[in-house]
């Protein structure tokens, strides 16, 4: 039997899931493959008998003449002191979901959530202080990882859902820690929402509506945040002259998009507004952001290098440790090259024009920064001292200590001032530029 399409249905094993997957199962043709991905906290005794009975139904349910294909997964490990057990259980489900749909091929993750649940979030970012990007709660798809994932049932009431299961006699689990008070949602769901519903019956309808219409405020945010970063975004760093600029809401919406982009986490609000309120005027400064330094020099903000230790503030230190030896490498090939023991990485991308022979630096080393090294900025110049160069150019100190990338006795690459214009003068294809990645 010919398989043209894979599909991979969320399951643990309660009402919502189980039911999208029988659904899923019965709707499925005969072209279509249907994945049940279950995810075994480790959190609830009753969790293995859960699996088990997730796989038996899986063994029993067939969609054109197969059986569904089930794929469980044990998380190891347990939530850090201080971590939320609701925020570690969901960020290790997603990650779990999203590594068995791509062991089974499937591009598609189906998730059970309905109206009630989008209606929830809604009251729960509210209640946390959340913006357009809170309020928006639960997109009916996104693409993450590689994936799409959907939500085909968000618009639909929990009631429906109850009415699907009693028509096809379904089996479901009832997981205790939904009912646990020390769990945001549980509290919610147990002692707010009858009150609220009976107060005001279309309160999950309105709700559901409030969602959408956030939703549409933070795509409206984000094009104007990718407008307003093209006029405001110097390589990795921010323009601070330019960005004030700015109105005070776009000052903020943009600072939020350019932060999330440079961190790759989500952003304190306490941040942002503390930005807002400091950068104006300055010149110089240093603020910290979890365990990376926010730094702004000659007017430019960037986000310096992770430290295992934590951020130090405000004193720059080299990039490289005084004791780091040359390290040989090839930077021959395009992509993302990882500047161990220095922090950060270097992109190698392959250009018609320009650039630097790729050949050349099949044998490049990475060494730190001796000094009395001579560096050309344009063709029409003439080689000069680094020192020199770097305080032409207002290089940020902590950029001034190395790495330097050699290869066949010539400096190749500085950071902060890019690509030695002697290389353009050297013969040979195909030919790459470089560009360092804090």
């Amino acid at each position: 039997m010919s398989v043209r399409y894979r599909v991979a249905v969320a399951v643990s094993g309660g009402l919502d899931s189980t039911a999208l997957l029988h659904c899923t199962a019965r709707l499925a043709g005969a072209d279509v493959e249907v994945h049940a991905l279950h995810v075994h906290h480790g959190l609830q005794p009753e969790a293995d008998a859960w699996m088990a009975q997730v796989a038996a139904q899986c063994r029993r349910w067939r969609t054109g003449g197969m059986p569904i294909r089930f794929h469980g997964y044990r998380v190891t490990g347990h939530p850090a002191p201080g971590d939320s057990i609701e925020a570690w259980a969901r960020r290790m489900r997603y990650q779990a979901l999203a590594q068995m749909a791509r062991a089974a091929d499937c591009n598609l993750v189906l998730l059970g959530h309905h109206r009630q649940d989008q209606a929830e979030t809604v009251l729960l970012q509210a209640l946390r202080g959340a913006g357009p990007a809170g309020l928006a709660a639960m997109p009916r798809s996104a693409q993450r990882q590689g994936l799409t994932w959907a939500r085909p049932w968000l618009d639909r009431p929990r009631e429906a859902i109850v009415a699907y299961a009693r028509r096809w006699r379904l089996a479901f689990v009832a997981d205790p820690s939904n009912a646990d008070q020390r769990y945001a949602r549980s509290r919610l769901r147990q002692q707010l929402w009858p009150g609220l519903l009976q107060a005001f019956p279309d309160a999950e309808v309105t709700l559901a509506t409030v969602a959408r219409r956030a939703q549409e405020a933070r795509e409206i945010a984000d094009e104007v945040a990718l407008q307003d970063l093209a006029d405001v975004a110097a390589g990795h760093g921010l323009r601070v002259p330019a960005w004030a600029a700015l109105s005070p809401a776009r000052q903020t919406n943009v600072l939020r998009h350019w932060l999330a982009a440079q961190l790759g986490a989500p952003v304190p609000e306490s941040l942002v507004q503390r930005l807002a309120g400091e950068l104006p005027g300055r010149a110089v400064g240093s603020w910290p952001a979890g365990d990376r330094p926010l730094r702004l020099h000659a007017g430019v903000l960037v986000v310096g290098p992770l430290r295992a230790g934590g951020w130090e503030a405000p004193r720059e230190p080299p990039l490289v440790p005084s004791d780091v030896q040359p390290k040989t490498v090839d930077l021959s090939q395009p992509g993302v090259h990882v500047l161990t023991p220095w922090a950060g990485s270097v992109r190698v991308e392959e250009v018609a024009h320009g650039g630097v022979p790729a050949a050349l630096l099949r044998l490049a080393q990475w060494r730190p920064r001796v000094g009395g090294e001579q560096f050309q900025s344009h063709p029409a110049g003439v080689p000069r001292s680094l020192k020199k160069q770097f305080q032409d150019r207002g290089v940020p100190a902590w950029l001034r200590d190395g790495p330097l990338l050699w290869a066949g006795g010539h400096l190749v690459f500085v950071p902060g001032l890019g690509l030695d214009a002697r290389m353009l003068d050297l013969t040979g294809s195909p030919r790459v530029l470089l560009d360092l990645q804090p």
